[in-house]
């Protein structure tokens, strides 16, 4: 297992890649990066559904110059992590509970016995909800920043009663595997910028287009109905959490068209621990987004996690 840098997005400094092995052998990819002389604490990131590290290769250069060392990992599907040979641009997932353990297994392979401590979560979308699940059970955090976490699904035209009965329907005829209707079956590159739903700057959309071209196979096509039906399961779940194990940050998306603002907002009012704020002009992928809309989330990040 290797990181892959590109000219347009280089490694950050000292970073190491990791193999990683959870209990029900699945092999992971993880990233450590160690910053100059002594550490203020450690940053873990998550990314989102289709994610790979080299998408935060920015966002941990911006860590590490404020004094932080940065982990993370390819959730199990997708990026570096283990998934199926055959088709790998179709997700097989039936359940999120093994990201669970690819978290158990980040903290208790990596990040507990060679990471400084404290601990700081960092999640993206999918990842951001997998930390919502973690931190009802573990007390390795300070605290945690959420950005756009998927915490409830926009369905546009569909009604939630009806997207219920296909995904159970697909279920019963074990059509789990197949993709929605409408979503790509491959990942989106340079020339799918235009009209994209994720962010509205065109260099850092290339910059990661150019990884996808180096190494395709970090890529991911678009949802199945399996990876639906797990995600509603999931999401059940967290809509009946009480308070997070660590103090919690969310910065959602004003202009969001992936994940629901008001079930964020739901979330936010009813859980103790939670504070949310909102970067009116983003899309959904706020750290792949304008320098303007980047150093509106930092701000938060360094105000909320001061001393």
């Amino acid at each position: 297992m290797i990181l892959h840098p590109t000219p347009e997005n280089p490694l950050p400094p000292g970073a190491e890649c990791v193999e990683l092995v959870t209990k029900d052998k699945v092999s992971l990819r993880a990233m450590r990066a160690m910053p100059p002389g002594e550490a203020r604490g450690t940053f873990v990131i998550l990314g989102g559904r289709g994610d790979y590290l080299e998408r935060y290769f920015e966002t941990t250069r911006d860590l590490m110059a404020r004094g932080f060392a940065v982990a993370g990992v390819d959730l199990r599907g997708q990026g570096g992590s283990g998934r199926p040979a055959s088709d790998p641009y179709r997700d097989r997932l039936e359940s999120f509970d093994g990201f669970d353990e690819d978290v158990r297994t980040l903290m208790e392979g990596m990040v507990l016995t060679s990471c400084p401590a404290p601990y700081f979560a960092l999640g993206h979308s999918t990842g951001a909800h997998v930390w919502l699940r973690v931190l009802q059970a573990n007390h390795w955090f300070s605290a945690a920043v959420l950005v756009s976490p998927l915490v409830d699904v926009i369905y546009g035209a569909w009604p939630r009663s009806l997207v219920a009965l296909l995904v159970n329907g697909a279920a019963l005829a074990r059509r789990g595997s197949w993709f929605l209707p409408g979503v790509r079956k491959k990942p989106m590159g340079r020339s799918d910028f235009a009209g994209n739903p994720l962010t509205s700057d065109r260099r850092r959309w290339n910059r990661d287009s150019s990884t996808l071209e180096v190494a395709p196979h970090l890529g991911l096509g678009g949802p199945t109905f399996g990876w639906l039906k797990a995600a509603r399961r999931s999401l059940k779940g967290v809509a009946r959490m009480k308070r997070p194990l660590a103090s919690v940050l969310i910065v959602a998306a004003g202009n969001d068209q992936v994940v629901s603002n008001e079930g964020t907002r739901r979330l936010a009012r009813k859980m103790p621990g939670v504070a949310l704020t909102f970067i009116p002009d983003a899309q959904h992928e706020i750290l792949g987004e304008r320098d303007e809309v980047r150093r509106q989330f930092f701000a938060a990040l360094d105000s909320f996690i001061s001393p």
